[in-house]
């Protein structure tokens, strides 16, 4: 089963059957409308039966109709920007699009929840080359709830959808004409979302606040949480950066759970501490791959061409190709065992009863400075005895164990920046020079073990290792380098060796 991908950006606009379009033609290089007469559409929404998908925005469909009959999967980007996945036409959701959505359903029933029939008036709006700019569309729709209670509703909405490749702007400048003509902006993103809410859902909101430290930790942990869910289908979807940006999430939230533990109980968080550190360790395996060949990539590229003997470059893009296949075929594996659906309820359950403790309703900004400034005290001590090493494994260890303290610190603080204000944000950005620092050092010692091995493959096949063994010099130069720059960039992150600064 394939499944395309569109990237969809459109506005929508409340109508009544007697709404009249103003004229469009001369709005942004609009030369002239087209009319593409009525289309009947008939789509069925599925989702779980308490509505997990149109919780988050998400929507899955099956229409017919029109010119893109089909399964429908759109995932949100931003505000009136969706990414639109499709496949062909069958009876049942097809794998692909399910995949896409598990880490939201978790092993619930996918059923039909709303049918949607829409008289579909569609006009093209055409540049003076009759270049499609975007389509306009006005749309009478009856929605019916599939969930016995007979509840319906019925609307006409206008649709203005961009051209695959055209410029947002040109809906800006449409948005202005049709505000002029009167037309209000429509309350729902989604015809989905105005069915249910017309028909009696109300999507569920987030607590309200109290501003306590354990509001302000629990905010902080359910944006993580949200984050994780969002790139969950961005990795299966295998789009850049996006298990870089998933295992940060998982990484945040392991943070605040081990940084607050006077907010939340450990006893009931750190089994789910244990399994987000399984789950970023499982999406680590592909992230580290995928820095490690750019750093060598790069380091090659820059080297001038007498300088590369032998099949450098080749050896270099069989080893990435394979590690690839690899750390993919992990990531795949562990973002379909039962174990991370395991750990997604575990975290719904956490965020839903949090186990909080009697310091979560003190002061925020006590309570979470007072969090900070301890991490910063294991940063230090661990910092002081990278430095007190002499060169070798051991202060290579030893630095690897301040950059993780730096990353705990920098999170800590991002978890409490809402409640300290600027001197958070001052102080974060501190913490990530002396974790980038320290990063580079890692990335320094992990590229000499791999050029290495490089370069004893390269000799056992009968290939000079000339250019390995350069590669691992500059490399062991660079590292000594950070070694060296680390007291003074330690010195700037927290004057005097205090961190009274928050």
């Amino acid at each position: 089963m394939t499944a395309d991908t569109k990237r969809e950006i459109e506005r929508k606009y409340e109508a009544t059957p007697g709404t009249r379009l103003p004229v469009l033609t001369g709005v942004a290089g609009t030369a002239r409308t087209v009319d593409q007469g009525v289309a009947e559409l008939d789509a069925v929404y599925y989702d779980t039966a308490d509505l997990r998908l149109a919780a988050a925005g998400i929507t899955l469909r099956r229409r017919t109709g029109g010119g893109d009959a089909g399964w429908h999967l759109k995932l949100p980007v931003a505000p009136g920007t969706r990414d639109e996945i499709s496949a062909p036409l069958a009876d049942e959701v097809p794998d692909a699009l399910t995949a896409l959505v598990r880490a939201r359903t978790r092993g619930a029933a996918v059923v039909p929840v709303v049918r949607l029939r829409s008289s579909r008036d569609v006009r093209h709006l055409l540049d003076e080359r009759g270049a499609l700019l975007a389509e306009l569309s006005t749309d009478t729709v009856r929605a019916d709830r599939l969930n016995g209670s007979g509840r319906h509703a019925e609307w006409t909405e206008i649709e203005v959808e961009l051209a695959d490749g055209g410029d947002p702007a040109f809906l800006d400048a449409v948005h202005k004409r049709l505000r002029k003509a009167g037309l209000r902006p429509a309350a729902s993103s989604s015809k989905l979302e105005r069915a249910l809410a017309e028909t009696g859902w109300r999507p569920p909101r987030e607590p309200e606040g109290d501003g306590s430290a354990g509001d302000h930790v629990l905010r902080y942990l359910r944006e993580q949480a949200e984050a994780l869910l969002t790139y969950d289908a961005a990795v299966r979807r295998d789009l850049p950066d996006s298990v870089h940006k998933m295992r940060v999430a998982t990484r945040r939230m392991r943070s605040a759970l081990r940084s607050y533990r006077k907010v939340l109980d450990r006893a009931a968080t750190d089994p789910v501490a244990d399994e987000l550190k399984w789950l970023a360790g499982e999406l680590g395996a592909a992230r580290d791959h995928e820095v490690l060949t750019e750093r060598l990539t790069a380091r090659i590229d820059a080297l001038p061409d007498t300088l590369l003997l032998g099949p450098v470059r080749a050896r270099l893009q069989a080893w990435a190709a394979a590690g690839r296949a690899g750390t993919g075929e992990r990531t795949a594996a562990a973002l379909d065992s039962d174990r991370y659906l395991a750990l997604l309820a575990s975290l719904t359950a956490l965020l839903a009863e949090p186990p909080l403790r009697r310091a979560a309703r003190g002061t925020a900004a006590k309570v979470l400075r007072g969090a900070v400034l301890k991490e910063y005290e294991r940063l230090a001590a661990r910092v002081d005895r990278a430095l007190a090493l002499p060169p070798g494994n051991a202060r290579d260890h030893a630095l690897h164990d301040a950059r993780k303290a730096a990353k705990r610190v920098r999170y800590a603080t991002e978890a409490a920046r809402p409640a300290l204000g600027k001197p958070a944000k001052r102080f974060a950005r501190r913490m990530k020079s002396v974790q980038q620092l320290l990063g580079e050092h890692q990335d320094a010692v992990v590229a000499r073990e791999t050029l290495r091995d490089m370069a004893v493959k390269a000799h056992a096949a009968g290939e000079t290792a000339f250019t390995w063994g350069l590669l691992y010099g500059r490399e062991e130069s660079r590292a000594e380098q950070c070694e060296r720059e680390l007291p003074q960039v330690w010195g700037r992150a927290a004057p005097g060796g205090k961190a009274g600064r928050l």
